[in-house]
């Protein structure tokens, strides 16, 4: 398959004027909002937190359930997304695969208060040839570029990881809202889980040195985000695409695999795949060829798990 065509993703100043992200200023409307939202986020996870585990597990599945019924423009999002992977399925069937997507991401959302509140969870298993396949990738001494997806129970399979032994260290983007960030700071460190964040001082030199020091980069680029992008097909669909990992992994010739949870015989599990990169140079093209190949198994890991997707992501423009 020849890749698609190269297509850059720039930020506009129109959108990111108000990111502070970015530099930009929220209004005070914005400013209103965002303190609301942050209060109510941190009272229900005060509420939530003495709960048992599997009763927040079950709250945040109903949770997303209601959250389907209520909110019609990301419950259309989420159905335009699985016409695109699924066209041939019937609409029903469709339809199922949204609410169950809705009420899985809910459990996890429950699961992530759950740690946030110290109470740990199973650690997911590696599959064992998954496992040779990282450590074998892990021998050659140039690090590791591990491109993933917001798929299952993300949170939880970077704490699997490090688990069993894994060196990983995530790239993470600042949330909207740094209140929220330093949430979510609180939940990765509380799981030994270091992150660079995409925006920080001297990201690019903290990347580098990761792989230097034969660590694993964890680089999720199932999303579509403000950074550089090209097009690459996602279930046989163009989108913009995270080039980042192809270019890391070429251009410091890192072994590239894709790893995420994944439906096994006794429950979800980590499976991991090396990707080819042999023949592929750094540049555009062999950035093109390697991103394309990233998504096809991307593409492959979710129609195999897609109520564990976030189908409501609005992933193409």
């Amino acid at each position: 398959m020849r890749p698609a065509p190269m297509s850059s993703t720039v930020p506009v100043a129109s959108a990111s004027a108000h990111d502070v992200r970015e530099g930009g200023r929220w209004t005070p409307l914005q400013a209103t909002k965002n303190a609301v939202l942050y209060g109510l986020a941190r009272g229900a996870i005060a509420l939530a937190s003495p709960l048992p585990a599997s009763w927040l597990r079950a709250l945040g599945r109903a949770l997303g359930c209601l959250v389907y019924a209520m909110l019609p423009q990301p419950r259309r999002t989420a159905h335009e997304n699985l016409a695109r992977a699924f066209p041939c399925m019937v609409h029903a069937k469709r339809r199922r695969i949204a609410r169950l997507a809705y009420v899985e991401l809910g459990g996890y959302l429950g699961e992530t208060v759950a740690l946030l509140a110290g109470r740990p969870l199973s650690a997911l298993p590696i599959a064992e040839t998954s496992r040779r396949e990282l450590d074998l990738a892990l021998a050659e001494g140039r690090g590791v570029v591990f491109a993933s997806a917001h798929l299952g129970p993300w949170e939880r399979v970077a704490a699997s990881l490090v688990a069993a032994g894994v060196p990983l260290t995530t790239i993470a983007r600042e949330g909207y809202d740094a209140r929220f960030t330093r949430i979510l700071d609180k939940l990765r460190s509380a799981l030994d889980v270091p992150a660079i964040y995409r925006g920080g001082l001297a990201a690019h030199v903290r990347i580098l040195r990761t792989l230097r020091r034969g660590r694993v980069l964890g680089m999720p680029m199932d999303l579509r985000s403000r950074v550089p992008s090209i097009a690459a097909p996602l279930f046989g669909v163009p989108a913009d695409t995270p080039v980042g990992p192809a270019r890391i992994a070429l251009s410091t010739g890192a072994p590239v695999v894709v790893g995420t949870a994944a439906p096994g015989p006794l429950g979800l599990r980590i499976t991991i795949t090396r990707i080819d990169t042999a023949g592929l140079k750094a540049g555009t093209h062999g950035e093109a060829i390697l991103t394309a190949r990233l998504n096809a198994e991307l593409s492959r890991r979710i129609l195999a798990f897609p109520e564990g997707w976030v189908w409501m992501h609005p992933r193409w423009r």
